[in-house]
């Protein structure tokens, strides 16, 4: 496993009328990703935003020293692969969707890796892992989702922890360098033992942009990860 781990905040939980300005002030807090959260209004009830907005803040996703900081976009979709590619267009890096929002899963990690970007698969809290049997070998990140998929402010849960666990699993036995990231209530007093489970990256909406400091956060996280 990777000893480097990854905050990618979610812009979901952002001010939308000062987005450039908030991921610009997130990563020079300290961010390693920015998480964009793509909703649908038909996979899940949100409608939240399109490949224009991750065009527009391509620019602003650099550190205070000029450095790309990658773009992490969670499809929430259905169908997939015309997103992806309008999303790897407008400069995503990373593109990971949900196995039942596609109809054939390895086609659209194929389409997206097309594009130069990297792909993931994303797993409800209710969804098995199954399809890692014929997908593992051909993505770059794992995506566990520790609250339902659709809005963000809600509580973690518990269960899973045994999914990210199982994930990691997968991952050791694969043999290759896969990303395992968790997006769902991830909080300061509960950040350690998701790593503990096995996760390598996560995505935190409002426990940091719901903050006045995303500096002081971002910090307590990385000291609780250790």
């Amino acid at each position: 496993m990777s000893n480097t781990y990854r905050i990618a905040p979610s812009i979901l939980s952002a001010d939308f009328a000062r987005l450039g300005d908030e991921v610009k002030n997130v990563i020079a807090s300290g961010a390693d990703w920015i998480h964009f959260d793509v909703m649908d209004n038909h996979y899940v009830p949100n409608l939240t935003f399109g490949p224009m907005v991750c065009q527009a803040l391509k620019p602003h996703a650099k550190t205070p020293a000029g450095l790309a900081v990658p773009i992490d976009v969670h499809l929430m979709v259905s169908p997939v692969d015309a997103l992806a590619f309008a999303f790897a267009d407008a400069g995503a890096d990373l593109i990971s969707f949900h196995p039942d929002a596609s109809a054939h899963v390895h086609r659209s990690i194929q389409a997206i890796k097309s594009k130069g970007v990297k792909a993931g698969l994303v797993f409800n809290p209710a969804e098995p892992l199954d399809v890692l049997e014929w997908a593992i070998d051909d993505i770059d990140l794992i995506l566990i989702m520790s609250v339902n998929p659709g809005f963000g402010g809600q509580s973690f849960i518990e269960s899973a922890l045994r999914k990210v666990a199982l994930a990691r699993q997968w991952i050791e036995r694969s043999g290759r360098d896969i990303r395992l990231e968790v997006d769902g209530g991830i909080k300061t007093d509960n950040i350690r033992r998701v790593a503990d489970a096995g996760a390598d990256t996560f995505v935190a909406g409002s426990a940091i942009f719901g903050q006045p400091d995303y500096k002081a956060v971002i910090d307590q996280m990385r000291a609780a990860l250790g």
